[in-house]
């Protein structure tokens, strides 16, 4: 009996001690989760506050450019009132630079059209993480834009005077709008700096968020471990479970968030400057500039167009199931050719083929968006000032896997933006694309077990090539 309770005097403080760590691990589990999920609503806030920040920029510049055509003083005060909302939130990054927390701060903020709720966790992480990296650089992007935003209100003030003084001519006229729609372009490249700074900021807090979760979470089972053996097996393989789940949904909603941000600006800008150009063209009685009106029209509603193709191919090779068929390689090249000679200057450049391999068995829907994708930039980023324009499309057998190889001699890529370019919404040149292209087909690529290369030098052309394996899976 004595031994007994020598035993059962030994256990007790081992009891209490792993109840003592559980409970202590717990409670810094939900104190860390709070501080995260605090820090994240914050960077939240800081994102719905760049989208006001940024209408408030784009419907300003139009009421500008509206005014600067029709001298209407009504156009003057719309264009002075949303002005006013990134006006207000330099005014709150000032202060709070300056003096920290304060009413003033608060008032700007509410002219930044910052909803009331988010003032305390706006200013909260303001005032405290202005120091962190992320942060630190968002806030120099958030002060290069008020830099641009005074620029536009000066613009503003000298189109008023001489509209005041009956002085401006069709030269200014000119001029200005050249002036704000470069500043326009400065800035939106500006608010998506912006945003994807916090984004990466996000990421890291998401980061170390899931490494002190798997930390004390270790810390948990292993203490339970010791009396329930049985029941944390099966709760081990069911928390491995749901943290791979976990960490799949965190990427598709940090990718979903990037997508409908990044989305909802490109389809937003088109419609903006359309909106513009209607207003104009309708005050305009010169046939000629209504032609140029309607030009850049055209222009604008081409881009769309391309953007929205692009987003339907994304949602499909998302979406659609993978089906293995035989697939005509010839059919595919021949199709997208095509489809893609309304491109400008498609007609001048000359396709030479070479197809050894012709029936593979793959996926077709993918094939055909990775083929269209790869020929749309050959042309898009051909080089006009060469004599001759040629895409070179090869087809054949290496290592028992089948590859396609789409070559062009076009302006080639630069070496600094080789690593960059399959990355979502990342673009050489926006103006001739979406950046979603090379993206998608990297997916493409990936989702039927391939991979794809690129080997390019400026002014000289580049090739890629996409390997896909014999049997899908192997």
């Amino acid at each position: 009996m004595s031994k007994v309770n020598f035993l059962k005097k030994l256990r007790f403080p081992n009891v209490f001690i792993l109840l003592l760590i559980v409970f202590i691990s717990c409670a810094l589990l939900i104190c860390i989760n709070i501080f995260t999920i605090k820090i994240l609503s914050a960077n939240r806030a800081y994102v719905n506050g760049e989208s006001h920040y940024s209408k408030g920029q784009k419907d300003a510049s139009r009421h500008l450019i509206t005014y600067l055509f029709t001298k209407d003083k009504n156009q003057w005060k719309l264009y002075q009132e949303e002005l006013k909302v990134p006006q207000g939130d330099g005014i709150a990054r000032e202060t709070l630079l300056k003096a920290g927390d304060n009413e003033v701060a608060r008032k700007a903020l509410l002219v930044g059209r910052n909803h009331q709720e988010d003032l305390d966790d706006l200013i909260w992480l303001f005032v405290n993480f202005k120091q962190v990296s992320y942060l630190s650089k968002a806030i120099h992007e958030w002060g290069q834009g008020d830099q641009l935003i005074f620029k536009l209100f000066v613009i503003g003030e000298q189109i008023n005077a001489k509209i005041s003084h009956n002085i401006l001519t069709i030269a200014d006229q000119k001029k200005f709008l050249q002036e704000i729609s470069i500043l326009s372009d400065k800035l939106t490249v500006n608010e998506r700096n912006f945003s994807n700074t916090l984004g990466e900021g996000t990421r890291k807090i998401k980061f170390l968020l899931t490494i002190f979760n798997v930390i004390f979470i270790l810390i948990i089972i292993c203490s339970v471990c010791l009396y329930y053996s049985i029941m944390v097996k099966r709760l081990l393989f069911s928390k491995k479970e749901t943290e791979a789940k976990n960490e799949n949904l965190i990427l598709v909603n940090h990718e979903l968030d990037r997508f409908v941000y990044s989305a909802s600006h490109d389809l937003r800008s088109p419609i903006t400057s359309l909106k513009g150009l209607i207003e104009i063209t309708q005050l305009e009685d010169d046939v000629d500039q209504i032609k140029e009106y309607l030009s850049l029209m055209y222009q604008s509603l081409i881009k769309q167009d391309q953007f929205i193709s692009d987003i339907i191919d994304y949602s499909k090779n998302k979406r659609k199931q993978i089906i293995m068929e035989p697939v005509s390689l010839q059919d595919l090249f021949s199709e997208a050719i095509s489809q893609l000679m309304h491109i400008e200057n498609a007609n001048r450049i000359t396709f030479r083929q070479e197809l050894l391999v012709d029936q593979i068995q793959s996926d077709g829907l993918r094939l055909k968006i990775i083929i269209s994708n790869l020929l749309s930039n050959a042309i898009k980023y051909a080089d006009i000032t060469k004599q001759e324009m040629f895409i070179s499309i090869k087809t054949y057998i290496q290592e028992g896997s089948n590859k396609i190889e789409v070559a062009d001699n076009g302006i080639g890529i630069n070496d600094e933006f080789k690593d960059y370019i399959f990355e979502m919404y990342y673009g050489t040149n926006k103006n001739k694309g979406s950046g979603l292209g090379l993206y998608i087909v990297k997916e493409a690529v990936e989702n039927i077990k391939g991979n794809i290369s690129v080997f390019s030098e400026s002014n000289i052309g580049s090739k890629f090539i996409v390997t896909i394996p014999n049997a899908y899976g192997t």
